[in-house]
């Protein structure tokens, strides 16, 4: 039997990695030309009863722990402002519940772990039909082609595989986010580096929200996010984003009132400004299962970006894995049984996922995210 994986994102190496620990064969096709095709994003919190479980299955939970950063759980949350509501200060034998990972370092674990040849880079999925895979060459449709049995879209939130299964399509959440970054940040801004701390310094209020994340290569990412904006506001807002110096002093101004310590991490920023508009997929989407189709992680339940979508694709991509393992002369059983429980699995984080970020959009988000982490001191406030 030959199984396609299309994409190399977190769900899609899992599960090539299960399969492979369980001596069945896989292809990943992936779109991007090498690992290092393009950044990876920030870091990840990887929760204990998910993603740590689909590392322990897989047998790489030791070589994920080597990597991780227990301290990257620290936090800041504070107002506006500027008035500090939450400093939480991860001890050193704190309990590994939801260590921060650099997300291209957890890809390239995930990589490492698999034959170099799993992975078929430069290979952007155009259609499947009849067994036959067909992929874009270059520009143009009509290119390259691979045959499959089981055909596994891990290809992320504007997934082509996707249609095969279900016309749902992903909504605009009315949120558009903007990623900055000071890079070498204990050389270039020492004083910012302190600010930050080892973990993540956030503020929220005002229909906005800025976190400053440390990562493990020292650099900070900076996101800036505005909800209740529409789907163009890239295109209307007037942020001149072939202009990154001007851009920061455009965000600068949108954050008209905040704290100076807060405008000043933007200001520190270097040229990289990297645009989001977000979205998310119907909570409780499923589809009929079909026996040479199935989907994982954002492909199958794009969520709002709160802490659970890396987790929750890591596990589908386990998951899947251990179902087919479990039923290698019956596919159709092993996606059915695996579906089931992905589907009931993913509504919850999906329900969980919505009610944060509608708490994020609030005008007093701040305290309402306090409620939420720390129920006691949002009493005493």
């Amino acid at each position: 039997m030959t199984i396609a994986i299309v994409g190399a994102g977190l769900g899609g190496l899992a599960l090539a990695r299960v399969l492979h620990v369980n001596g069945i064969d896989a292809v990943v096709y992936e779109r991007e030309t090498s690992r290092d095709a393009r950044g990876q994003g920030g870091m990840l919190d990887i929760h204990a009863d998910t993603g740590q479980r689909a590392l322990r299955e897989a047998g790489l939970f030791d070589r994920f722990s080597a990597i991780a950063r227990n301290e990257g759980q620290d936090m800041r949350l504070l107002e506006p402002d500027g008035t500090l509501l939450l400093q939480e200060d991860t001890p050193d034998d704190a309990p590994f519940e939801r260590p921060e990972v650099d997300r291209a370092d957890l890809r390239d674990l995930l990589l490492d772990s698999l034959p170099e040849d799993t992975v078929r880079w430069g290979h952007a999925f155009e259609s499947a039909e009849d067994g036959v895979l067909h992929f874009f060459d270059g520009h143009s449709a009509g290119g390259r082609t691979a045959t499959y049995d089981l055909l596994v879209g891990a290809d992320g939130a504007h997934s082509r595989v996707r249609p095969l299964l279900t016309d749902a399509r992903p909504a605009h959440l009315g949120h558009n986010f903007v990623e900055l970054r000071i890079p070498d940040v204990d050389r270039t801004h020492p004083d910012l580096a302190a600010r930050v701390g080892r973990g993540t310094y956030w503020a929220l209020g005002d229909g906005k929200s800025l976190a400053a994340q440390r990562n493990g290569d020292g650099t900070v990412r900076v996101g800036l996010s505005f909800y209740g904006t529409g789907e163009d506001w890239f295109a209307t807002g007037g942020m001149p984003l072939d202009d990154p110096a001007a851009a920061r002093t455009w965000l600068i101004e949108e954050l008209n009132g905040w704290d100076a310590r807060f405008t000043e991490l933007i200001a520190a920023c270097d040229d990289a400004v990297v645009p989001r508009s977000i979205a998310a997929l119907p909570v409780g989407l499923t589809w009929p299962s079909a026996p040479d189709v199935t989907l994982v992680g954002d492909a199958a339940h794009l969520m709002p970006p709160v802490g659970e979508g890396a987790n929750m694709a890591l596990l589908d991509g386990v998951l899947l894995g251990l179902a087919l393992a479990a039923r290698p002369g019956d596919f159709p059983a092993a996606v059915e049984d695996y579906e089931r429980e992905m589907f009931d699995r993913a509504e919850t984080a999906a329900r969980m996922s919505a009610r944060v970020h509608e708490l994020l959009t609030a005008p007093d988000a701040a305290r309402k995210m306090l409620a939420f982490f720390q129920p006691t001191e949002a009493k005493v406030l």
